[in-house]
């Protein structure tokens, strides 16, 4: 009876030991899988390249990107902004324009010659994306007039388009202010709950039927900043211009139009682009009150 008893109780710690193999074997799977699968989440759109486009022929402020403010050209200004961004591997300028090109390559830019057939900043930077020669999986489209753009809104609105698979487009807003309500170069936008762009215009939106601004409600004002999966940047330029695009003037529009979804960031930012020859000096004058270089 001594032998049979052993014999159970070595047959059972055998299986004992079987059972916690499998289990350990489980756990050590399931660990390389799950490490396996955040590797591969955070290297999602991990490469990030930013795009400076400018032209000079512009019909409402032609040579704007040279414009001097407090000694520096407005594209310089712009250009060393992006350059504090953490989320940016690289920033260029993307031009059409000789001028532009030798004045940025002065203050140690690097410059993309695009072609002078691009309608709009999203083709420019499709076309400097294309002759980099690097694989970058984001793309941010940093406009040009708008020297006080904050490194930190670069970076929050990269990271929202990293977060959201189903997105391919980012871009933030601001409150809008109510004298900007009937400024259609204040482009406006309204967002559903989940934080995706429903529509931008140049008008107020929402507009109620008093016809009034409500002074209420929280109005957005369109940051012209917008990030690109570079994926859907590549096929940008081949969907035909859309009905909304063409009538706003606003190349946003046809990414909304053909049913992609825009993730769309709130963030605090007065918003201070250069639209006119007027908006100079007061861009001057809030460089020299915030002690900006």
């Amino acid at each position: 009876m001594a032998i049979c008893s052993s014999s159970f109780e070595s047959s059972n710690n055998g299986k004992t030991w079987i059972i916690h193999g499998i289990v350990v074997g489980v756990a050590v799977t399931a660990a390389v899988v799950a490490r396996a699968y955040l590797n591969r989440f955070n290297k999602f759109r991990s490469r990030v390249i930013g795009i400076i486009p400018a032209r000079f022929a512009s019909s409402r402020f032609p040579g704007k990107p040279l414009v001097q403010i407090l000694g520096k050209p407005m594209i310089q200004r712009t250009w060393e902004r992006a350059k504090l961004a953490a989320t940016l591997d690289h920033v260029v300028v993307a031009t059409d324009d000789e001028k532009i090109a030798d004045c940025c390559r002065q203050f140690g830019a690097d410059v993309i010659m695009t072609s002078e057939s691009c309608r709009n900043g999203t083709e420019r930077c499709n076309e400097a994306l294309q002759k980099l020669g690097k694989k970058y999986d984001v793309v941010v489209n940093i406009q040009g007039d708008e020297p006080l753009i904050e490194p930190e809104i670069i970076d929050g609105v990269v990271k929202a388009l990293q977060a959201d698979p189903d997105a391919v487009f980012s871009t933030a807003v601001t409150s809008l202010n109510p004298e900007d309500a009937h400024d259609p170069n204040r482009v406006k936008c309204v967002v559903d709950n989940r934080g995706y762009a429903i529509y931008f215009s140049r008008g107020l939106i929402p507009f109620n039927k008093s016809g009034k601004i409500n002074q209420q409600f929280p109005y957005l004002l369109h940051l012209g900043i917008q990030y690109y999966d570079a994926n859907f940047l590549k096929i940008y330029p081949y969907l035909q211009p859309t009905p909304l695009q063409l009538e706003e003037d606003l190349e946003q529009l046809k990414v909304l139009e053909n049913g992609y979804k825009m993730k769309v960031v709130k963030v605090d930012h007065e918003a201070h682009g250069v639209d006119t020859p007027e908006d100079v000096q007061k861009i001057e004058s809030l460089i020299l009150e915030r002690n900006l270089s």
